[in-house]
């Protein structure tokens, strides 16, 4: 009789990886989108922040009311991870099998013994893991490392995901090649620290290595870091990801904060005018597109540090920006300092800032207006079955943006997963609306 399995992976792309991996493990079940269909439920959650952690157990509570009586709901990742022992005790009517960071590459026999367990150390995903990767059949994600070494005031990651443990070189090698073999041909490399690859081993220019690398595996058309952080990214890393030809001139690099006396109490490592001239010659790079995040409301930020954050990105437009409101997290050096700010200010200055982000993006996009980008088409557009959905190449899948097709010059179909180059031809909302003209093959160098 076959076998039903239902996953929601919670959270970032690295808790995606760790999903495709379980997804491994258990093909022998059949994946289903009806949750009161499946025999089997996993729950792959985050526990980084309050949000996400509400949402991991509304997640549970909601997939446990509609499940069949027979089936098994399974518990992993972070937040069980993180508070094991209270949830276990908590949601013992609810959840069936509990495990954390440790196991996923042991899910079918927790399944089939129907055990907890959480293994002490990390699992880190490798080129020996069988990954179903899920959402597209060109693009993956690919981790560098697990774990940080980095003390920020407000994270509690490194406290259930420990110190940074990076794969080596070859492994990473093995598994783009074998990848490559598959027909994907795009890749996202991800960690918690990914400027830190390879510290651990006592090698410094663990992504200059890595860029080198990538450059040689034949098939490999498209690259791009994520997750880049300010202490440990320098100018020599920010000059070989614009000088390569397969890795797209993309940084993502999470600064939290300008004002140096909030950089100071968040352990950030880098001071204000050293985090200008990064962002400075990371702007100088030609065609460079950066994406960054920001916390608004940590204890101490004054007013005045609030508004050099504003005048920060006024000034520095990034290309796109991520707002967070500090949430106090136990276990955080955070959570220590007495000086709180109220909810409502948090709030108020999240929506002040999510404002200016805005603004700044639209501008971006509106530029782009009767401009001609090199896209990549990711499927039909969920806005209506007639528009496809396509982002500009140096765009990351799923959090830089869409592009609507509506129109096509070609004597044929478009493909999903082909390159074409399109003429920009208006902005709905926060979409750009585009007409493709033109097929880029595999002998045609791509602009990055």
């Amino acid at each position: 009789m076959e076998k039903k399995l239902y996953l929601v992976s919670l959270g970032c792309t690295k808790n995606l990886i760790d999903s495709e991996v379980m997804l491994g493990k258990l093909q022998d079940y059949t994946i289903c989108d009806d949750a009161s269909d499946a025999d089997l439920i996993i729950v792959n959650t985050c526990g980084f922040i309050q949000s996400a952690k509400e949402e991991s157990l509304d997640t549970i509570f909601e997939l446990h009311a509609k499940r069949k009586k027979s089936s098994i709901l399974v518990m992993s990742g972070c937040l069980s991870e993180r508070y094991k022992e209270e949830l276990q005790d908590g949601l013992k009517q609810e959840v069936d099998i509990f495990t954390g960071v440790g196991d996923y590459d042991q899910i079918d026999k927790l399944v089939e013994q129907k055990i907890n367990q959480f293994s002490p150390k990390v699992f880190l995903a490798t080129q020996k893991n069988n990954r179903v990767i899920t959402g597209s059949s060109y693009h993956a994600y690919i981790k560098l490392s697990e774990g940080c070494n980095q003390q920020c005031s407000f994270c509690a990651i490194p406290s259930f995901k420990g110190k940074l443990n990076s794969r080596s070189l070859e492994s990473i090698k093995e598994e783009i090649t074998s990848l490559v073999e598959q027909g994907f041909w795009e890749f996202s490399f991800v960690s918690q620290d990914s400027s830190s690859y390879l510290r651990d081993h006592n090698i410094y220019d663990g992504l200059e290595q890595l860029i080198s690398m990538v450059e040689k595996i034949k098939g490999v058309k498209i690259a791009r870091i994520l997750y880049l952080y300010p202490s440990t990214t320098t100018k020599a890393l920010i000059k070989a990801i614009s000088d390569s030809k397969i890795f797209m001139t993309y940084y993502d690099i999470p600064l939290q904060h300008i004002s140096q006396n909030i950089l100071k109490i968040m352990r950030r490592g880098k001071g204000s005018e050293q985090i200008r001239e990064l962002v400075e010659y990371m702007k100088s790079m030609p065609n460079s597109f950066i994406r960054s995040t920001f916390i608004v409301g940590h204890p101490g930020e004054t007013q005045k540090d609030f508004e050099d954050l504003c005048d920060f990105i006024k000034e520095v437009k990034f290309d796109r920006v991520n707002i967070f409101s500090y949430s106090d997290e136990e276990g955080t050096k955070a959570y220590d300092i007495d000086d709180k700010l109220d909810q409502e200010i948090i709030d108020n200055r999240a929506d002040i800032l999510g404002k200016i982000v805005e603004d700044i993006t639209i501008t971006e996009l509106k530029n782009k207006i009767n401009t001609t980008i090199d896209v990549v088409i990711d499927g039909t557009s969920s806005e209506h079955e007639y528009l496809l959905s396509a982002r500009d190449i140096i765009w990351a899948p799923e959090v830089d943006g869409e592009i609507y097709i509506n129109d096509n010059q070609l004597d044929h179909d478009l493909e999903v997963g082909k390159l074409y180059k399109a003429e920009v031809s208006e902005l709905v909302g926060d979409k750009l609306v585009a007409t493709v003209f033109s097929s880029i093959f595999d002998d045609i160098q791509v602009e990055h």
